[in-house]
């Protein structure tokens, strides 16, 4: 992609969608951070089912301190990994309190050092809680990312590395987030439904898929017949 082509996929984008938000459900930036951890390989939906009454009852590190691991697994076990995710959560909020006051850092280098805290996660929690204009690549950033040709890299370094330089202002803080919604839904993995894309025109990708297959056809007829 151009440079003019990049700046009108992120206009469009922002056109449809001007204040876009992470799908995981919190009260504060601690929970934020407990929630992204756990949604490593899980979805976000799923996280919520998880979350919702343990963020009713846990709110800061002290509290979840005071649940314990073994109270942690009790809420989140249906998530993939959760006894690993429990040990870090709580080895996290004890950190938190030792050396942060409790509070979660403003930082990204320093929420890194963080149990289960990796830059992915780093940056989603500096974008969403703190405003940073960060970019966390993950699954759906890196294929949405290389598959229109806006940061084409092997790995998940190579494609960082490019959207931070080739994103432009005035759309850097919320890309990130813009990318993620288009993989998740429009620019899947299995086949991208470019016949429905906002930003089809600007796109690289040159195997455009421009017609639905007969089953999604259908559906999407009775969709519209039930939405009439």
């Amino acid at each position: 992609m151009t440079r003019d082509q990049i700046f009108e996929f992120f206009r469009i984008l922002a056109e449809d969608n001007p204040s876009p938000e992470t799908e995981l459900e919190f009260g504060n930036v601690y929970q934020l951070l407990v929630a992204v951890v756990l949604s490593a390989q899980a979805t976000d939906v799923g996280v919520n089912k998880a979350t919702r009454k343990l963020f009713s009852a846990v709110k800061t590190p002290h509290q979840m301190i005071e649940l314990g691991e073994e109270g942690l697994k009790q809420h989140i076990r249906t998530i993939g990994l959760f006894n690993a995710k429990a040990k870090n959560v709580i080895a996290l909020s004890g950190l938190l309190i030792e050396r942060f006051g409790g509070e979660v850092p403003q930082d990204r280098d320093l929420l890194t050092t963080l149990p289960g805290v990796g830059r992915k996660t780093a940056n989603v929690v500096m974008n969403c809680a703190f405003g940073a204009e960060t970019f966390a690549v993950d699954t759906h950033v890196f294929r949405v990312s290389n598959r229109t040709g806006l940061a084409k890299g092997k790995s998940v370094e190579k494609v960082e590395a490019l959207l931070e330089k080739r994103v432009p202002q005035p759309f850097r803080r919320h890309a990130h987030q813009w990318l993620i919604l288009l993989g998740r839904y429009t620019c899947k993995a299995r086949q991208p439904e470019c016949w429905r894309c906002p930003v089809a025109g600007p796109c690289g990708f040159r195997q455009k898929v421009l017609e639905p297959k007969a089953g999604a056809k259908v559906a999407e007829k009775t969709l519209r017949k039930m939405a009439s």
